[in-house]
């Protein structure tokens, strides 16, 4: 990211330092309520790597770790643990996404399963059209190919 792009417009001032002057000695502007696209991907990267080291973990309905998940319950313990807060169920953080396209997908981003309007199902995009998840009872956390194009897209912000 270049230092032109931290900062919405050169007419922001920073006390008497403009932020193109802050900018070019190296600083950074924080601009409240705005997330810059490499903290979410570093919170995204993060929460897959938590999902990741879950692999192997027992599904049990309602269950939202250390041990044991759910899908939702997964994908709620991993963002917290990257420092981002989620609903419970699957639908509530559909609602609470940042909802993108296939196309924009990236690794990090919720993977909505849905019926109709309906979602029931939730894993984090690990990339090459795979997500970790909590599949079902019986089952494991695991990496697994995504099996439908019945799937949303929502990046956590």
């Amino acid at each position: 990211m270049t230092a032109l792009n931290r900062v919405p417009s050169l007419m922001v001032r920073a006390g008497t330092a403009s932020a193109l002057t802050i900018a070019a000695v190296g600083g950074s502007v924080v601009i409240p309520g705005v997330a810059s696209d490499a903290a979410a991907a570093t919170t995204a990267t993060k929460a897959l790597h938590i999902a990741a080291s879950k692999k192997g973990s027992p599904y049990k309905y309602g269950a939202t770790g250390p041990r044991r998940f759910d899908c939702s319950g997964l994908t709620l313990y991993s963002f917290k643990k990257a420092g981002k807060k989620l609903p419970r169920t699957a639908a509530q953080q559909y609602n609470k996404t940042h909802h993108i396209s296939s196309r924009s997908r990236k690794a990090g981003d919720l993977v909505f399963f849905h019926s109709g309007s309906s979602v029931y199902h939730v894993g984090i995009y690990a990339g090459k059209g795979k997500i970790w998840h909590a599949p079902k009872t019986g089952d494991v956390v695991r990496l697994q190919k995504i099996w439908t194009k019945s799937v949303w897209y929502g990046r956590v912000s």
